[in-house]
């Protein structure tokens, strides 16, 4: 019986292998039933220990500049023109602070022991320009530094005892601008203390 004219021609050994040395590649119904093998690796086995650390990148691109902040009080350094409001005098220089009774950055003395204290300020006054100064104790007026307006300025003091109470302040403030006035320095030479001690503790 022949077979349909479009079948592929089959040999009757074509089940068979190739002659060994014949060249022939073997049919793949030699391998038909090879098994599969997967690889299998025990990563856990393999992993080393830690490294050491690397070195240090480079640094990265400096970022965009931020808005500026706010201006901060004024210091003993700068000048001190009257405003619509009364100012603390606030200084940026402290030689002697026994147990931080004094805010520089307030610009206040802080009684921590009870008793008399001795206070005194110096200002430098400005050229054709009034000098009004108070000492405060809290919220009190409790004396003037005070020169009138001058074709040459001078140094300008006063002192006072005060008995104070534990929590109260000491400091200095200059006038406001109804009366035009200023206090001058600069940030070479020191014009401007404002110093006090304890004289007699209260009960002693």
């Amino acid at each position: 019986m022949a077979p349909p004219p479009d079948a592929p021609c089959r040999k009757c050994c074509d089940h068979m292998s190739p002659a060994e040395g014949s060249g022939d590649h073997p049919t793949m119904g030699e391998f038909s039933h090879v098994p599969e093998i997967r690889t299998y690796i025990n990563m856990t086995i393999l992993k080393g220990d830690k490294g050491d650390r690397g070195d240090r990148g480079t640094p990265g691109k400096v970022g965009h500049e931020g808005l500026p902040g706010p201006q901060g009080v004024a210091g003993s350094r700068a000048s001190l023109h009257s405003d619509d409001a009364y100012q603390a005098v606030i200084f940026d220089t402290v030689f002697v602070n026994l147990d931080n009774s004094f805010d520089m950055f307030q610009g206040k003395f802080l009684c921590r022991v009870a008793g008399v204290y001795f206070f005194n300020v110096n200002i430098h006054t400005w050229n054709f320009k009034e000098t009004y100064l108070h000492i405060m104790q809290n919220d009190m007026e409790r004396a003037i530094v005070y020169a009138q307006p001058s074709d040459r300025s001078i140094m300008q003091s006063q002192s006072m005892m005060l008995e104070l109470q534990p929590g109260d302040a000491v400091w200095t403030r200059l006038f406001k601008r109804d009366r035009e006035n200023a206090i001058y320095s600069d940030d070479v030479d020191v014009y401007i203390t404002f110093n006090g001690y304890l004289i007699k503790p209260s009960g002693d």
